[in-house]
């Protein structure tokens, strides 16, 4: 199922929505603590030892802090409530910060990682006092490990509500500010291994090549994971349609309506997080005057827009010829 399913018996409350949206604050806080603590602690790791990927790790910890704020600001502008300028809401606003963070992901972690990288096998320099690195990549691995253990802990209740595997719901889930936190922090994680390695093959070794090769490394790999993000928020940004479960349910939930016989068109827009735009039309029960049928549709409208998740929703009257859809 979708992480929005307004259409589903006992749909959540209104109370119950906003809860969630303050659980995803409270994952970008942390995960916003988690890596501020470790930028700095690495930064100061990185100017004892010299090691190219402890350089490396602490760019990418800076990256992420800084992506937490963008993400802060995404979850709050996407909160405002419509207004007559924006009659759907801000709900887009959340794609339009995340793919800013992903892109500062890109361009910053991704890019100084692997500049640094290939500048330190070109320049080669000897590393010292391994012991400071092995600190701070190990307290940096228990804070990182907080944050997205705190996020996975979020995915994983909604994706069970979903039915859904963890990972194909952190993919398609709406909310980018959850899926950012725990892409960011597992990517923090894999690096920290392999700046872990690249530090301990430079001091087994005496070659700052391992070194070298592991900023690299943890570059391709920020690369990657920040390609994912922007691909998932432009496709939530030119508007993507909720998944096949969703909308058979929604279906079901309208042809549950004593009003309606039939539905011939329905069609459901992502416009924020956990938030659809409802477009349908139904034939209506009876054969009633056209006051009669327009009072009904605006009824069933109104209904709709009461439902949590609903941004917005159109209703048309279907005509005779036009094939049933369940």
């Amino acid at each position: 199922m979708s992480d929005v399913d307004p259409t589903a018996a006992g749909a959540q409350s209104p109370r119950v929505v906003q809860a969630r949206s303050g659980e995803s604050t409270l994952t970008v806080l942390v995960a916003f603590g988690a890596n501020a603590l470790v930028a700095v602690a690495k930064s100061a790791a990185a100017m004892i030892t010299g090691s190219a990927s402890m350089l490396a790790e602490s760019v990418h910890s800076w990256a992420d802090t800084g992506n937490e704020v963008f993400l802060l600001i995404a979850d709050r502008r996407s909160r405002r409530p419509a207004d007559p300028t924006h009659p759907l809401g801000y709900g887009r606003e959340a794609y339009v910060w995340s793919m800013f963070a992903a892109i500062g992901l890109f361009a910053v972690g991704a890019g100084v990682s692997v500049t640094h990288g290939i500048q330190e096998l070109v320049h080669q320099k000897p590393a010292s006092d391994f012991g400071v690195a092995y600190a701070v990549l190990g307290i940096s691995f228990v804070l990182e490990g907080t944050s997205f253990l705190r996020g996975v802990r979020q995915a994983r209740a909604e994706a069970r509500k979903g039915d859904r595997d963890l990972v194909r719901h952190v993919l398609a889930t709406s909310d980018p500010t959850v899926r950012a936190v725990i892409a960011e922090d597992a990517a923090a994680l894999v690096g920290l291994v392999v700046a872990f390695g690249g530090v301990l093959a430079h001091q087994l070794t005496g070659s700052p090549v391992p070194d070298a090769i592991g900023s690299i490394v943890v570059g391709v790999v920020l690369g990657v994971v920040a390609l994912v993000l922007i691909d998932r928020n432009r496709r939530f940004l030119v508007g993507e349609a909720v998944d096949p479960a969703a909308r058979t349910a929604m279906l079901h939930r309208l042809l549950e309506l004593p009003v309606v016989e039939r539905v011939t068109y329905l069609r459901l827009e992502y416009v924020g997080p956990r938030s659809v735009y409802l477009v349908a039309s139904v034939d209506l029960r009876g054969d009633e005057r056209e006051t009669d049928v327009a009072r009904r549709l605006d009824t069933l409208e109104r209904h709709a827009v009461q439902l949590p998740g609903i941004a917005g929703a159109v209703f048309t009257v279907s005509t005779p010829e036009e094939p049933s859809l369940g």
